[in-house]
């Protein structure tokens, strides 16, 4: 039983359906504070107090994801795709994983944030040095032998096919 009784009583549909408006309310408030910040003290305060939540957003996520999954201490490469799958980004950006041998390569195919601020009109949020620190905290946490590295991230974009990736090395 859960500790609201309402969900007790959806579907598994229903229940789906709520993540998805969980995961978008959950992105929302992620954007419109950092629009507030970004409108009354411009990109760089903004982006500063972005990488100061995400540096511990980011690890609170992976370690309740990390329970959830009961992994190991090394979880690996395969611990990292169970997780990556089940974030809250997950629920919203189209992506895809390439593995090659110790090496996991996640891309964003289709990015709910840049789009948005895209069809606002506004500029693309430069993400990169909060991805950097975002991307390399949730995977550490998984397990403390990965390294990230950022392949192409606005404003660095280098795929033009997506809108950014990430590699994951796995190092022994």
């Amino acid at each position: 039983m859960s500790k609201n009784n309402n969900l007790d009583n959806l579907s598994r549909d229903q229940l789906c359906q709520l993540i998805e408006i969980y995961s978008k309310n959950w992105l929302a408030l992620d954007g419109v504070w950092f629009q507030s910040i970004e409108q009354k003290l411009g990109m760089d305060e903004a982006m500063e107090h972005d990488a100061n939540a995400w540096r511990r957003f980011t690890i609170i996520e992976a370690k309740r994801i990390k329970e959830f999954l009961n992994l190991p201490e090394h979880a690996g490469l395969d611990g990292l795709i169970q997780a990556l799958s089940l974030r809250f980004y997950a629920n919203l950006n189209k992506h895809e994983i390439i593995i090659k041998d110790n090496t996991l390569l996640y891309r964003t195919l289709e990015c709910r944030v840049q789009t948005a601020r895209s069809r606002k009109g506004m500029p693309f949020h430069p993400c990169k040095p909060v991805g950097i620190i975002e991307y390399t905290g949730f995977a550490k946490v998984i397990d403390n032998r990965f390294t990230c590295e950022c392949i192409s991230c606005y404003p660095d974009i280098t795929d033009k096919n997506c809108n950014c990736v990430w590699k994951f090395i796995l190092n022994d």
